[in-house]
């Protein structure tokens, strides 16, 4: 029977209607009480009539409805359910990377930082235990600092374009996709440019004279240029952690807008170096997008 229908039969009363006519069958029955045969009738039964009637049952009909409608929203529901699970579960796993890669941030800045300043300070006072002062090599030293951490913005910018995307490209490529995890492959190249800092340092604390001079200055150069492009770079463009006031600096935020033009692909790559992107924007003529990318990121406090 179909659903939200209703079948009603009726049979026909025997009492209403004409009786049957009756036919002898010659039944002969043996008995030894009876000294003849005799018959009995057999009656032929007549087949009966049944009337079946289909009724259409409207309330039951709208009680199927209401219940698939019920249905629909508890499936719904349910997969709003889920969807908010995975969307929360996506946000503490962020949150994990995000606070994981923190730490190490932290903690390599403390440390890079109290390892820097404490060189600096037993390098010149340990060569000035004979009471003269080398200025010249003071000098070199403070001069190169700067010009090193200059410097590396154009070694940055050639390396980013003529190495990063040519033939090391299958280790940035991890830099241009979604990241899995709080680190990526494109971290190497942090430690492979802290390795000739190191060097340069070391080589510069242990031995004294101009050359050790210029060689320590390089290398602290290096060293200042790393942390700045981790906190302007890795923090404040694609947040992987905080970096407080930062944000709110008017020149590293057209910094962070053109380096996300540059994952935008909007100008063949360029800008390829960081500090100094808004510059080669305007080369190329990009300051229009670089004004839109800069108040989508107000918009969205980006």
């Amino acid at each position: 029977m179909a659903a939200g229908t209703q079948t009603i039969c009726f049979r026909a009363n025997p009492f209403l209607t004409r009786k049957p006519t009756t036919t002898l069958t010659p039944t002969l029955i043996f008995s030894p009480y009876m000294k003849q045969f005799s018959t009995i009738p057999r009656y032929r039964r007549k087949p009966s009539l049944n009337v079946c009637v289909v009724l259409q049952d409207d309330k039951f009909k709208s009680q199927l409805e209401t219940s698939e409608e019920e249905a629909q929203e508890r499936e719904k529901e349910i997969a709003k359910r889920i969807s908010d699970a995975r969307v929360a579960e996506k946000l503490a796993r962020k949150k994990s990377e995000r606070f994981t890669y923190l730490v190490a941030a932290v903690m390599s800045s403390l440390g890079i930082t109290s390892m820097a300043i404490l060189a600096v300070y037993y390098r010149f006072s340990w060569q000035m235990e004979g009471g003269e002062v080398p200025y010249s090599e003071m000098f070199g030293t403070f001069a190169l600092s700067v010009g090193a951490a200059v410097g590396m913005e154009f070694w940055a910018r050639w390396a980013h374009k003529a190495l990063w995307h040519a033939s090391l490209w299958h280790m940035h490529e991890s830099h241009h996709k979604p990241r899995e995890g709080p680190f990526e492959l494109n971290d190497v190249f942090a430690i492979i440019n802290a390795v000739p800092a190191i060097a340069l340092l070391s080589y510069g604390f242990f031995h004294k004279g101009l050359v050790p001079g210029l060689c320590f200055g390089a290398g602290l150069g290096i060293t200042v240029f790393g942390m700045a492009y981790m906190f302007v770079h890795d923090g404040l463009v694609h947040r992987r952690f905080p970096v407080g006031p930062i944000a709110n600096v008017p020149y590293f935020r057209r910094v962070a807008a053109a380096h996300q033009l540059h994952h935008s692909d909007k100008f063949d790559g360029v800008p390829y170096g960081l500090f100094l992107g808004p510059q080669e924007l305007e080369q190329v003529g990009g300051l229009e997008e670089l004004d839109k990318e800069i108040n989508r990121r107000i918009k969205f406090n980006l």
